[in-house]
């Protein structure tokens, strides 16, 4: 089978995942053990097509909404509690009989199920409920319905595999203690995987710079724990090697819970060692494909996961583009080879970041260039110390993580640095602009022999590219003023340079920094708290580790602290606006003279 036609039997294989539509899986992979003993691949590509609807169908058919009512009995963890609103814990969790749940822990019973990780089993009683309507998220995971904690009766280690995976990361957790509290989280996500905990300021910064990847574990850091193991590896004969190649890169899956980008990586470079061990040879594209049409067919909703569908398109950026790259960019090869990939990575992911998140940060290119390579530094120090530091205790755990502070330290610095540039992202009409630039650029290159012809062409497609990466700063910059809506429960006014925020317990802090951030908005001369609570008090201890923030303005009694209570109206002038702040039962009600707010 050549490049060519593993990709479309890859893409046949996406297709009928996504279409869910299909014979019963026996007829599917009847027809496909035909297709492979006729060596025809059309006909195998047709049948993984009718395979992968086929198994997709069975899945959904298989999501049957659980019957809401009391529970009782043993389930085991699939994946580590994570926080989840007010104050409670999630995590997914399967029943005896294999349907997937997300089991939800409330307090008082939220600080016993934090303790616990994946592969443990525990005994509690509780509430079934169904799923949400619409819960894509939910279904991605194959969860069929929701389990309200009531009481964790007891609990269990789980299998040995279980056991060892999560001996290994309490390790890395124990010595990750010494790092400062704001970068432990950023250890363990660039060696785990492990968002949990990072702060929500970081999390954003890392977002506007296009580093997000960098605390998804990937193919990277696979090939980073091969070369750890290949010391010993190498000293085994042949197909020895090969099964404990596959036993480490199985348990490093185990260890970072199988997310979408450790599957693809994983069974990559499974079928890598393969192939390399029977002789045949295989190219990258070949690799991605064939992981690609095996994934999907074992895990149909693989096609549907965001951390998927990045993890590919990030893949075959690299593995398509990165090779010319390198032979058209000026300069020494380590700055060739670093810029390549770079480039070529954030072009693959560009259509999955702009359709799913509305846009790629301009800023992604020299934050990658310069975060990447201390990130892998990172993973590579930060696996071997981190274990050591976790068994030898807080004196060389603190010798040990120096290195991997002053790191990580630079790391969030370059994510800071690269979300506050004033870039802009780009969004689908310049992706578009983009795309036709090179178009006109390459064909102006294939007519190079009619000069006229092919240097106008060559020159078009550049100008188009340049306008379609200058516009979104021209944009930010010329940004008009007026009233910007940042979510629910949050505005800003901005005029002349001066910004307002007014914000109630509504506002998601997501959602509004991700907005100042797109709004090209660092600093806040005044910040109304329109109503006191708990999550606005939080949101403005956030706001002032996010960037500068002037006076803040809360009702009477107001439990945020540093801020100027209103006991009566009062008028300000930010910018070009006249606004009246006044004390009303308990809240304060805002009127800008300008328009109201969108």
């Amino acid at each position: 089978m050549s490049d060519g036609m593993a990709v479309v039997v890859a893409l046949a294989a996406a297709a009928g995942a996504w279409f869910e539509r299909g014979p019963s899986p026996w007829v599917g992979a009847a027809l496909a053990l035909a297709a492979l003993a006729s060596r025809w691949p059309i006909a195998l590509a047709v049948a993984v097509f009718l395979l992968a609807g086929g198994l997709a169908a069975g899945a959904e058919a298989g999501l049957l909404p659980v019957t809401p009512g009391a529970f009782r009995g043993t389930v085991t963890l699939l994946g580590d509690p994570e926080p989840a609103t007010s104050g409670a814990l999630r995590a997914d969790v399967r029943l005896d009989d294999g349907r997937h749940l997300e089991a939800v822990a409330r307090a008082p019973d939220a600080a016993s199920f934090a303790q616990r990780a994946a592969g443990e089993r525990i005994t509690i009683s509780g509430r079934l409920r169904r799923s949400p309507p619409q819960s894509d998220w939910l279904r991605v995971r194959h969860v069929a319905g929701q389990l309200e904690i009531d009481e964790i009766a007891s609990w269990s280690p789980g299998g040995w595999a279980a056991r060892a995976a999560n001996a290994v990361r309490t390790a890395l957790q124990r010595g990750a203690v010494v790092l400062p509290e704001r970068q432990r989280p950023l250890f363990l996500g660039f060696v785990l995987g492990d968002t949990r905990g990072q702060a929500v300021d970081l999390t954003d910064d890392f977002r506007g710079s296009g580093l997000t990847h960098l605390l998804a574990v990937s193919g990277e850091n696979v090939a980073f724990v091969l070369a750890l193991a290949g010391p010993l590896l190498r000293r085994l004969t042949l197909r020895p090697r090969l099964v404990a190649t596959v036993t480490v890169i199985a348990f490093f899956a185990l260890v970072t819970r199988f997310e979408p980008s450790v599957l693809r990586a994983s069974v990559m470079a499974a079928l890598a060692v393969t192939a390399s061990t029977l002789g045949r040879e295989a190219s990258r594209l070949r690799l991605l494909a064939l992981a690609v049409a095996l994934l999907v067919v074992v895990d149909p909703f693989l096609v549907r996961s965001v951390g998927f569908q990045l993890s590919v398109a990030a893949c075959a950026g690299i593995v398509l583009l990165a090779p010319p790259l390198v032979r058209a960019i000026p300069g020494p090869p380590f700055v060739r080879d670093a810029l390549a990939v770079t480039i070529a990575a954030q072009v693959g992911v560009a259509p999955v970041l702009v359709i799913v998140f509305g846009g790629v940060p301009l800023a992604s290119v020299p934050a990658n260039l310069l975060a990447a390579p201390v990130a892998g530094a990172v993973m590579v120090w930060g696996l071997g110390a981190g274990i050591g530091a976790g068994l030898l205790g807080p004196r060389p755990a603190a010798i040990l993580h120096w290195p991997t502070g002053l790191m990580i330290r630079w790391i969030a610095d370059v994510a800071h640095w690269g979300a506050t540039l004033p870039l802009g992202e780009l969004q689908v009409r310049h992706l578009g602009l983009v795309a036709l630039g090179v178009s006109l650029a390459v064909l102006g290159r294939r007519l190079g022999a009619r000069v006229g012809a092919g240097l106008a062409l060559r020159l078009g497609g550049c100008a188009l590219m340049m306008v379609a990466l200058v516009t979104p700063l021209l944009a930010l910059r010329a940004a008009p003023d007026g009233p910007v809506g940042l979510g629910s429960g949050a505005v800003l006014w901005r005029a002349s340079g001066d910004a307002l925020l007014e914000l109630d317990g509504r506002a998601h802090v997501d959602d509004l920094l991700e907005g100042l951030r797109r709004a090209g908005v660092r600093h806040l001369d005044v910040v109304v708290v329109r109503t006191s609570s708990p999550s606005t008090a939080t949101t403005v201890e956030i706001l002032r580790e996010w960037g500068a923030v002037g006076n803040v303005l809360t009702p009477a009694g107001s439990i945020v602290g540093g801020a100027t209570a209103i006991s009566d109206a009062i008028a300000l002038h930010i910018g070009g606006f006249d606004v009246t702040v006044t004390p009303d039962s308990g809240r304060l009600v805002v009127d800008v003279a300008r328009g109201p707010p969108v």
